[in-house]
């Protein structure tokens, strides 16, 4: 049974129909690559999913049980996370803290509490190995390359034992050598099971990871592939509309 599933998602801005009849199925240890042009409507299938706009039309399916994701805690409570391109970090803050930001550990008796920051140390710690990243729990984030800020973002949605994971251009703006930390980080969280929704424009790092490819051109999904069964020449054409659908 699919972890994710969306049936006939439609979403309507005013006279603007940003997606049409979009249904899609994830699977509990996959890598989904969602591909398509600018105004194609992968950030708004994203937004939906991740409870930041409500479908004008569709149901989603969260393991087995259709949910209506009003809000972002909502999804959040089901299991959804999403790292957001610019990562929403805090450079004057270490790893850790980064980590554990909004959800602080603390010690001390009655109301005289304080930061337990050798709780976070410990605890962020343990999830940057089990992401098999190098990233250190002291280490402040504004002196760590992209990949290392990758794994500070992934670590706090495992934190939150996140299920399906929403990766918005992960790779975009980074060098080569972390492109692949970053690219390393989710077949790691495919290992773990978890479920991958990666948006990007970068074809060589969807092909590196992806099991599957999606491509969606002017709000309508125009394939849903094995990545194993397609080529970059082919859905490039079907983002540019050079090839109608698969």
């Amino acid at each position: 049974m699919a972890i994710l599933s969306l049936s006939g998602i439609s979403k309507n801005f005013g006279a603007i129909q940003a997606l049409d009849g979009v249904s899609l199925e994830l699977n509990s240890g996959e890598v989904l690559g969602l591909m398509g042009d600018n105004g194609a409507g992968k950030s708004t299938l994203v937004k939906i999913i991740a409870g930041n706009f409500k479908p004008t039309r569709g149901t989603i399916t969260i393991d087995g049980q259709e949910v209506e994701l009003h809000r972002p805690v909502d999804a959040r409570n089901q299991g959804v996370e999403i790292v957001y391109q610019d990562l929403a970090l805090c450079d004057n803050l270490s790893a850790a803290v980064n980590v554990f930001l909004g959800r602080e550990l603390t010690k001390g008796v009655g109301p005289f509490k304080v930061m337990d920051y050798a709780a976070m140390n410990a605890r962020a710690g343990e999830l940057f190995r089990d992401l098999r990243s190098e990233t250190r729990p002291r280490d402040m984030v504004r002196a760590m390359s992209g990949g290392q800020r990758q794994a500070v973002a992934i670590a706090r949605t495992r934190l939150a034992q996140a299920k399906i994971l929403l990766m918005d251009e992960p790779t975009a703006a980074i060098s080569v050598r972390q492109v692949a930390e970053v690219l390393n980080l989710i077949r790691e969280l495919k290992r773990q099971n978890l479920a991958v929704i990666l948006i990007s424009h970068r074809m060589p790092d969807v092909f590196a990871v992806a099991d599957r490819i999606a491509v969606l051109r002017r709000g309508r999904k125009v394939a849903d592939r094995p990545t194993a069964s397609t080529s970059p020449e082919e859905i490039t054409g079907l983002i540019t509309g050079a090839i109608e659908s698969l």
